[in-house]
């Protein structure tokens, strides 16, 4: 089965969902890091990071380990679609009329599709919502409103109807004060890059993570 949407300045054509979730994932985590988690007490080495044993649960280790496999598959779309997103402007800017600006935009929308197309199609509807959020992270826009901005207001209504058919919001903004997983997703973030297992992008509006940390432990 396959879901159509059109994802940041059209990056992503078509998501489908043909991955298989398990039983539990949406079984909400609820999990605050501690200093005390990373510095006592015996530890999981990963490949990606290290994961505290202790004050987790069987069942919040599967969950955190499944969250970092998921931010790790997607995150670097994200960090590409912001990239993509501030050439794609640059070169807006050198056309004045509407007609060049079309053509251009479907000569990158063209290539995009082709580059990426294959890749995307192989994630999940959770890798789908994940993704979400990080566009939003890393462009400091909703995909909804990319899709407003560079397309029609009709298309991006379309599209956030039909992608919520399948729990997907286009409209979905990345809250890591508010919101636990996306907590948990910059923490994932923060890991990968001072391990150098993802390549550091800034977010659009900086996160200063030991005052967002300190914000989680208050709570």
């Amino acid at each position: 089965m396959k879901l159509s949407i059109i994802l940041f300045f059209c990056f992503l054509t078509s998501l489908s969902i043909h991955a298989q979730e398990p039983k539990n994932d949406n079984i909400p985590m609820g999990y605050v890091l501690t200093e005390a988690d990373s510095i006592f007490g015996d530890t999981i080495v990963l490949p990606e990071l290290v994961i505290p044993t202790q004050k987790m649960s069987d069942e919040d280790k599967k969950q955190f380990l499944l969250l970092q496999k998921r931010v790790y598959a997607t995150y670097p779309y994200a960090r590409i679609a912001a990239e993509r997103l501030t050439s794609l402007n640059r070169g807006m800017q050198k056309f004045t009329s509407n007609r060049d600006k079309r053509r251009y935009f479907k000569i990158v929308e063209d290539y995009l599709t082709n580059e990426f197309e294959a890749s995307l199609k192989k994630l999940s509807r959770k890798q789908g919502q994940i993704l979400i959020k990080l566009i939003d992270r890393q462009t400091g826009t909703t995909t909804y409103d990319l899709i407003k901005n560079l397309k029609s207001g009709l298309k991006a209504f379309l599209s956030n109807t039909t992608a919520y058919m399948f729990n997907i919001d286009l409209k979905m903004k990345y809250q890591p004060y508010v919101v636990n997983e996306d907590y948990l997703i910059e923490t994932i973030l923060v890991r990968g890059f001072e391990s150098g297992r993802l390549r550091k992008q800034e977010a659009a509006h900086p996160i200063d993570y030991d005052k967002l940390d300190e914000a989680w432990l208050k709570k």
